[in-house]
């Protein structure tokens, strides 16, 4: 047996060559397996044996949005927290436990819901499994703990409010969603934040850590049969049933505003955006294909160029689409020095008008397929990889068979397909333009204050 103060460092010199050795799965050949516990608990399972590893990431539905108003924050406040100490153990000997054994428990909240993921080697998985289940069942909380967090997370907003780019995505989100969860910031706020209090945590937990609430994707070195009584280890002592939580189905509110946050800085963050796709919208692949010769595809994008390759004026510009659960963007970015920031615009808008009047060319729909169907099988590199794409298929509704038809659908997608939808959604004029800097050239536009 490997001394445990030495056994983090020969796994962590020994991982890249088992991951070397172990084949990559195409995505059509992924066998995944529906697992219900003894307690009733789903999970879908990729099994894999091997590398010895178990990865498993999992959801509970109702993220920030779920903060109240006054303790924006909380979520993610809670996300660093649930680590820092639970059951018998306090934030010091729980840590130790988590690196003794080699074990990587973490936590994020977004807006739609709150996360978990776990990696244990096959030989600490009882011991992974138990510290995940004192962190979701038994979190202490402790005073010193929470407000050392909280210290960190006001630092963090701190450093945030001098990033351009942040400043730029919470105006953005600040003004396309106003008094509605979807505006407000995962981080919170310089006020917020000190606001939040260990009784605050705790109701978060029991609002939110339910079985109904729970989605769960596992992969790696286990069977079926060790899963389902390892799933009621680690949730089946939380409730039966989540607080319900009703977020508003709202259209973003962009209508063709500019803003400008006043920065001094030489570059201005340009950040654009307007009423998008969500992920069950029957469009939904045309618009992935759409997107990609928009701005998604890199350097053979139109954004990059025109922009780049034909003008000079970034070094970088995209496009992206936007699904959270109850409403969608598409959205555009990139930068350029202050001089340049009202041409670069002025393009940018220019192709999104583009798209929309001439649609793709034969050729275009062509290379996207290419690209988004071959790239795919890159994304199944690792168990913990996997998971999360089996727990992203499952939040999405898409169906256990959905590796095996992803790639159908997007070559079924027709040009008459992708460039109706361009002519339904794309709208020029109803893009929000933020900028962060000093930018020149933008004609009418708003200025907005330095609050935090």
């Amino acid at each position: 047996m490997i001394p445990n103060p030495m056994r983090r460092t020969v796994f962590l010199l020994v991982l890249p060559l088992l991951l070397l050795f172990a084949a990559v799965p195409r995505a059509d050949a992924v066998d995944i397996e529906r697992v219900v516990s003894p307690g009733g608990i789903e999970a879908w399972l990729v099994r894999d044996p091997k590398v010895p590893l178990l990865s498993m990431e999992f959801s509970f539905e109702g993220g920030s949005a779920a903060d109240p108003t006054g303790k924006e924050g909380l979520a993610n406040l809670l996300s660093s927290l649930l680590d820092e100490g639970a059951g018998p153990y306090d934030s010091e000997e729980f840590q130790r436990r988590l690196n003794d054994n080699t074990i990587s428990l973490g936590f994020d909240a977004r807006a739609d819901a709150f996360f978990g993921s776990l990696k244990t080697l096959t030989e600490t998985r009882d011991e992974a499994v138990d510290l995940l289940r004192l962190a979701l069942t038994e979190p202490r909380f402790e005073d010193e703990a929470v407000e050392r967090m909280r210290s960190s997370v006001t630092s963090s907003i701190r450093r945030s409010l001098g990033d351009p780019d942040y400043v730029a995505r919470r105006a953005f989100y600040d003004a396309a969603y106003p008094d509605h969860p979807y505006g407000r910031p995962t981080l919170g706020t310089l006020d917020t934040v000190p606001a939040i209090g260990a009784g605050d945590l705790r109701e978060f937990v029991d609002r939110r850590f339910a079985k109904d609430n729970l989605t769960v994707g596992v992969s790696g070195d286990i069977t079926a049969e060790e899963l389902g009584p390892l799933l009621d280890r680690v949730f089946g002592a939380l409730p039966e049933h989540a607080e319900p939580l009703k977020v508003e189905d709202r259209p973003p509110e962009t209508g063709g505003r500019t803003l400008v946050a006043e920065r001094p800085i030489a570059q201005s963050i340009i950040l654009m955006g307007q009423p998008g796709v969500k992920r069950n919208d029957p469009d939904w692949f045309p618009a992935l294909v759409m997107n990609y010769v928009l701005g998604g595809g890199g350097f053979g994008s139109r954004l990059m160029e025109e922009i780049r390759e034909e003008r000079g004026l970034t070094y970088g510009v995209y496009s992206y689409l936007v699904p959270f659960r109850d409403t969608a963007l598409v959205m555009a970015g990139g930068s350029t020095a202050n001089a340049n920031a009202g041409q670069m615009v002025e393009l940018m808008k220019e192709e999104w008008r583009r798209m929309r009047e001439e649609g793709l060319s034969e050729a275009e729909l062509a290379d996207a397929k290419t690209y988004l169907t071959g790239s795919f099988p890159l994304q199944f590199t690792s168990t913990d990889a996997i998971a999360g794409i089996l727990l992203q298929v499952q939040r999405d509704d898409l169906g256990i068979d959905y590796l095996d038809r992803r790639n159908a659908l997007i070559e079924a997608v027709t040009l008459e397909q992708v460039n109706a939808l361009a002519r339904r959604l794309l709208a020029p004029d109803a893009l929000m333009t933020v900028v962060v800097g000093r930018p020149e050239g933008l004609g009418q536009a708003e200025t907005l204050d330095r609050r935090s």
